[in-house]
C-alpha cells in the first residue's frame, strides 16, 4: 500500500486549520494536544496549527478539554466544506461514514490524517489514488501500532530490501489477555474480565479475541512490506477463544510462548497471509513480548531482523502518531515543499489459500487408556502425510479411565491436518479435540 503524496502542496501559510471528526478517547488526546500543547507543536512546523471545528455526536457532552465558542458542531458539512480547514484528521473509527468523509474531504482538496485501521484496511489504495489525483496527502501512522513508528520505516528505511516476512503481536487486548493466562493460569473468561476491568477491552471484545482488529493491521502491513494490495477479506483469521490455562501450561514445558500472531511471509510467486495462535520459541524476543504491548519483527534480505517494539493502543500512543502525522504534513504545507512521493504497489500477488500453508502442529487430546490408541491416531495422521515429532501423556483420569495427550508434528500441509483432525474424531478411543496451534518459528 502507498502513501499518497501529490506533487502539489499548499504556499506557505501562516496559519494551519485542522478539522478534526470524532472526539473520543484518541480525539480529546489530540485536541488536548492542539489547544495546550499549540505553540510547542507550531515550533516543529514553521506555521501556526490551529484546532478550528471539531465534529461530535454530542455536543453537550463533557471531553475534559476547553475548546473555543464554536468549535465543536455535530454537523459534518461544517468541517467538511470549510473552505478555511486545509487539514481533516478521522478519529471516528469504524467504516462509515469514516470512509466517506475520508473521501468527501480528499475530493475537496483537504489533505487528511486518520488512526482508522478499517477503513485504511478495506480501502487504502483507492483513497491514496483519490489523494494522488487532487494534489493532496493521506497520513495514517496511528492506524497501526499506535505509538510504534511503522508506516514510516516501511516507506523510508526499508524500501531497498526486499522484505521476507512480517511477524506481529499487534493487539494489547489479547497480548494482554494471553499474558494473564501464561503467568496466573486463568482461563479466558477470568484474563478478560480483568481486561476489561483495566479498560483494556471493550464491553463487546469480539474485534480482539476473534482476531478481528488483528487482521485489519495485517491487511495494512503486508501491502506495505510486499507492495501489493492484501485486502483484510483475503487475511486467515482464528481468534484465541479455544485456548485453555493448560495449553499455557503444556507450551511453557516445550518451551514455547502462545501469542497471537499476525503473520505476512513471501512464499514462492504468493503471500501467506494470517492471524493465529500460535507457538513461539521461548528463546525469540515475540516470546518475551508480554502485558498490553505490540511488537513486529520485519526480516528484509539486507537488514535481517528488525524489531519495532512499543505501546501499540491507548490514547496518548496514539495521540503521539496523529500529532506526529500532522508536524509532518503541516512542515510540508508550510514549507511549500511537496511531501515524499512513494513508489505504487508493484504486483499483483495472491494470497496463499491457508490450505496450502504448512507449518507445524501441536494437538490436545482427551483419549481411552487403553492400549492401541496411539497407533490409530498414528495411522491417521500418517495417512495426512504427517509426521509426528513427540508424544507425551500429560493427566490420567483413572475413575473415568481416560488421559490427556500432547502431541508435535513435524512440518504439514494445513490441509492434511485439517483432514487428519476429521478423522481422528472416528478413531476408537479418541475423545475431545482440545486444541490445535501452530508452531511458529
Amino acid at each position: 500500500m502507498t502513501q499518497a503524496t501529490g506533487a502539489a502542496v499548499e504556499a506557505p501559510s501562516h496559519v494551519v486549520q485542522v478539522g478534526l471528526l470524532g472526539m473520543g478517547v484518541v480525539g480529546a488526546g489530540v485536541a488536548r494536544v492542539l489547544t495546550e500543547r499549540a505553540a510547542a507543536v507550531s515550533s516543529h512546523t514553521g506555521g501556526a496549527v490551529r484546532l478550528h471545528k471539531v465534529l461530535v455526536r454530542d455536543a453537550a457532552k463533557a471531553r475534559g478539554v476547553a475548546l473555543p465558542e464554536g468549535t465543536v458542531t455535530t454537523q459534518s458539512a461544517s468541517v467538511l466544506d470549510d473552505p478555511a480547514i486545509s487539514v481533516i484528521i478521522e478519529l471516528m473509527g469504524g467504516d462509515e461514514p469514516a470512509h466517506s468523509y475520508i473521501r468527501r474531504a480528499l475530493a475537496a482538496g483537504k489533505h487528511v490524517i486518520t488512526a482508522n485501521k478499517e477503513v485504511i484496511a478495506r480501502h487504502g489504495p483507492d483513497l491514496m489514488a483519490l489523494a494522488r489525483e487532487h494534489g493532496v496527502v493521506l497520513r495514517y501512522e496511528a492506524a497501526v501500532g499506535g505509538g510504534i513508528p511503522l508506516i514510516v520505516p516501511f516507506h523510508e528505511s526499508l524500501p531497498a530490501n526486499e522484505i521476507a516476512s512480517v511477524r506481529a503481536i499487534i493487539n494489547g487486548t489479547t497480548n494482554y489477555i494471553l499474558t494473564r493466562m501464561s503467568r496466573e493460569g486463568l482461563d479466558l473468561a477470568e484474563a478478560l474480565a480483568s481486561a476489561q476491568e483495566l479498560g483494556y477491552a471493550e464491553a463487546d471484545p469480539t474485534n480482539d479475541i476473534e482476531g478481528i482488529d488483528a487482521a485489519y493491521k495485517l491487511s495494512i502491513l503486508a501491502s506495505l512490506a510486499f507492495h501489493t494490495r492484501v485486502a483484510p477479506d483475503a487475511v486467515y483469521r482464528e481468534g484465541i477463544t479455544k485456548l485453555t490455562a493448560r495449553d499455557f501450561r503444556y507450551a511453557a514445558e516445550l518451551g514455547y510462548a502462545i501469542k497471537l500472531l499476525a503473520i505476512g511471509k513471501r512464499n514462492g510467486g504468493s503471500i501467506e497471509a494470517r492471524v493465529h495462535p500460535a507457538f513461539v520459541p521461548l528463546d525469540r524476543i515475540l516470546a518475551k513480548v508480554d502485558g498490553v504491548f505490540n511488537a513486529v519483527e520485519v526480516e528484509g534480505d539486507l537488514t535481517g531482523e528488525v524489531m519495532f517494539y512499543g505501546r501499540g493502543a491507548g490514547e496518548r500512543p496514539t495521540t503521539s502518531a496523529v500529532v506526529a502525522d500532522v508536524i509532518e504534513l503541516v512542515r510540508a504545507i508550510s514549507s511549500g515543499v511537496a511531501g515524499r512521493e512513494q513508489p505504487p504497489l508493484r504486483s499483483d500477488m495472491p494470497v496463499l489459500p491457508m490450505e496450502a500453508v504448512r507449518t507445524r502442529y501441536y494437538v490436545r487430546m482427551t483419549v481411552t487408556d487403553k492400549p492401541g490408541v496411539l497407533a490409530g491416531i498414528a495411522g491417521v495422521l500418517g495417512e495426512a502425510h504427517i509426521s509426528i515429532a513427540s508424544v507425551v501423556q500429560k493427566e490420567v483420569d483413572e475413575r473415568a479411565g481416560t488421559a490427556e495427550i500432547v502431541l508435535m508434528t513435524h512440518l504439514a500441509q494445513e490441509a492434511g491436518m485439517r483432514s487428519a483432525l476429521a478423522g481422528l474424531a472416528s478413531v476408537p478411543g479418541v475423545g475431545e479435540i482440545g486444541s490445535m496451534v501452530r508452531v511458529e518459528g
